[in-house]
C-alpha cells in the first residue's frame, strides 16, 4: 500500500533533495577536475585518476564510518534522545580520523608502488606520484567533515551539507582554473594545481561544518565537550554496529580498487573512457544515493520511535520511488552521454568509442543501482541489520564480479566493453536480492541501548 501520510513525503523529499544537491556538488569538482585536467594533457587525467582510486577507498571506509553513526544515531533521535548520540559521534570521529592517518601514512610511504598496481605506464604513474603528494593532506580533513555532516544528517539537519557542498564548489573551480593553467597571475602548476585547489576546498568545508555545528545549530548542540565524550558501552555499541558496515565499505572500495587495475591494464585509453563514464555517472545517479541516505535516517527514526505501524506502507512507498529514480537515471545518462564525451575533448578515437560504450552500459545497469542500492544500504542498514550488506557484497563482488571479470580480462581477452559490463553486472543481479530481502522485513533491529535511554534528553 502507497502511503498517503503527507508528512512522509515532506520529510523523504526534504532529505532526498539536500543529500543529492550536496552528493552533485561533491562529484561535480570530481568531474570538473577531470574535464580541466583532460584539456591540459591526457596523462594529468589518468594520473590523477589512478590517485583517486586510493581516495576512493578511504571514501568507502570513511564514509561507511559516518554511516555507522547515522545509523545508531537516527534511531536515538527517533526515540527523542540526544545525549547517547554525542559518544556515538566520538567513536565514529576517532575511526575515521585513524583511517585518514593510516592512508597518509601507505601513500607517503610508498606512492608509486601502489599506483603502479593500477597502471604498468610510467608517464601516469608519476602524474599520479605528483598528484599523491600533495593530496595526501586531505585525508585526515576530508574524514573530518564526512563523519560530522554524516552525524548532521542523522538528526535530520541535511541542509548544511549542501551549503558546505556549494561553496566549496565555486571555491574549486576558481582555484582549479588559476593553478591548472596559470590565470589570474597564478603559477600554472598542472596535475599539482589540481591537488593544491582541492586541499584548500577541503580546509574550507570542514571550517564551514564547524563554524555551523559549534555556533549556529540548535538541533545537535554540538560542543568541543560533547564531541570528545567517551562511554564505554555506547564505543562498544557503535563498534558491533559499525564494523559490518565499514568492513562492507573496505571490501567495495578494495573491489573498486581491483576493478580499476583490470581496466587500467588494458591501456591509457580504457583508462580515460572509463574515468569520464564513472564520473558521470556519479553526478547523475545521486539521486539514487540521496534516496538510500533518506530511506536510512526515516527508517532508523520510525525503528527508534517504536512505532512500526506505518513501516510496510512507507517501505513500499519508498520502493516505487527508488524504481522510478532509476528509470529517470538511465534516460538522462542517455540524454547528455554525447555532449559530456564532445566536451572531455579525449585526444584518441578509441578513447571516445570506448567512452560512449562504457556510458550505455552504465544507463542500464544505473536502473538496478538506484533500486537495490537504496533497498538495502538505506532501509535494511537503516532499520538495524548492518551485516546482511556486506555479506551481500562478498558473494556477489568477490565471488560472481571480479572472478569473471578476471577471466573476461586475461583469460578469455574480451573488448573492453564486455569487461566492463561484468563489472557492473551485479547492480542488476542485486535486484532480486533486494526485493526479496526488504519485503520480509526481518531486518528490523532495535540499536538503542535500553542502559542508555533511561533518563536521558
Amino acid at each position: 500500500m502507497i502511503t498517503r501520510d503527507r508528512a512522509f513525503y515532506k520529510t523523504y523529499f526534504s532529505l532526498l533533495l539536500f543529500v543529492a544537491a550536496q552528493n552533485l556538488l561533491s562529484y561535480s569538482v570530481s568531474l570538473l577536475d577531470n574535464v580541466m585536467l583532460a584539456r591540459y594533457s591526457s596523462d594529468a587525467l589518468n594520473g590523477a585518476a589512478l590517485a583517486n582510486q586510493i581516495q576512493f577507498l578511504l571514501q568507502m571506509v570513511v564514509t561507511a564510518a559516518g554511516e555507522g553513526v547515522a545509523v545508531i544515531s537516527s534511531q536515538y533521535w527517533g526515540a527523542k534522545k540526544l545525549r547517547p548520540i554525542y559518544p556515538v559521534f566520538s567513536a565514529g570521529l576517532c575511526t575515521s580520523l585513524t583511517l585518514g592517518l593510516l592512508f597518509f601514512t601507505a601513500v607517503s610511504a610508498f606512492p608509486g608502488g601502489i599506483l603502479r598496481l593500477l597502471s604498468e605506464e610510467t608517464q601516469i604513474v608519476d602524474a599520479g606520484c605528483d598528484y599523491l603528494k600533495i593530496i595526501r593532506f586531505t585525508y585526515p580533513v576530508w574524514c573530518f567533515s564526512t563523519v560530522l555532516l554524516a552525524t548532521q544528517r542523522s538528526v535530520e539537519n541535511a541542509r548544511i551539507g549542501f551549503i558546505v557542498m556549494l561553496l566549496s564548489l565555486f571555491l574549486n573551480l576558481l582555484l582549479n582554473y588559476c593553478l591548472i593553467f596559470g590565470r589570474l597571475g597564478m603559477p600554472e602548476m598542472g596535475i599539482r594545481g589540481a591537488a593544491v585547489a582541492t586541499l584548500i576546498a577541503r580546509c574550507f568545508e570542514l571550517s564551514i561544518a564547524l563554524i555551523y555545528s559549534l555556533k549556529i545549530d540548535k538541533k545537535l548542540r554540538l560542543t568541543p565537550k560533547n564531541a570528545l565524550r567517551f562511554d564505554r558501552v555506547l564505543w562498544k555499541d557503535y563498534f558491533r554496529h559499525a564494523t559490518p558496515i565499514m568492513l562492507g565499505g573496505a571490501s567495495w572500495g578494495i573491489a573498486m580498487f581491483i576493478q580499476t587495475s583490470i581496466v587500467g591494464h588494458m591501456g591509457g585509453d580504457v583508462i580515460s573512457a572509463n574515468s569520464l563514464a564513472l564520473s558521470l555517472f556519479a553526478v547523475i545517479s545521486v539521486f539514487a544515493y540521496g534516496g538510500g541516505s533518506a530511506a536510512g535516517v526515516m527508517t532508523g527514526k520510525i525503528v527508534g520511535s517504536g512505532d512500526l505501524s506505518r513501516l510496510k506502507e512507507y517501505v513500499t512507498t519508498m520502493q516505487l520511488l527508488f524504481l522510478a529514480t532509476g528509470i529517470v537515471t538511465g534516460l538522462m545518462i542517455l540524454c547528455v552521454r554525447g555532449p559530456v564525451i564532445r566536451l572531455y575533448s579525449l585526444d584518441s578515437e578509441d578513447a571516445v568509442r570506448y567512452a560512449g560504450q562504457f556510458v550505455l552500459v552504465l544507463s542500464v545497469t544505473s536502473v538496478g543501482t538506484s533500486y537495490q542500492a537504496p533497498c538495502l544500504t538505506g532501509i535494511v542498514r537503516g532499520g538495524g541489520n548492518t551485516r546482511f550488506v556486506f555479506l551481500n557484497d562478498l558473494v556477489f563482488q568477490w565471488g560472481v564480479v571480479l572472478s569473471f571479470a578476471l577471466m573476461a580480462a586475461y583469460w578469455w581477452k574480451l573488448p573492453p566493453v564486455w569487461v566492463f559490463f561484468i563489472l557492473k553486472s551485479d547492480q542488476l543481479i542485486k535486484c532480486t536480492v533486494a526485493v526479496f530481502v526488504v519485503n520480509r522485513y526481518r531486518w528490523i533491529r532495535v540499536l538503542t541501548n535500553k542502559e542508555k535511554m533511561n533518563g536521558q534528553v
